[in-house]
């Protein structure tokens, strides 16, 4: 699982499918809402606000 902004969702998906050799789900954060998880507020690439969740 990987939560980053804009600018690192390719890197993100790369790095998703060299470790799981599989298709990542991504997820807007901005639209999706968690009841019992509350994404981290940072891009773990950068400072960034983390936008997308790939999962």
């Amino acid at each position: 699982m990987y939560v980053v902004c804009k600018d690192h969702v390719e890197l993100a998906i790369d790095m998703f499918v060299d470790e799981f050799e599989d298709a990542p789900d991504v997820v807007d954060l901005e639209h999706t809402k968690f009841i019992d998880w509350e994404p981290p507020v940072k891009c773990q690439e950068c400072e960034k606000e983390a936008r997308f969740l790939i999962v």
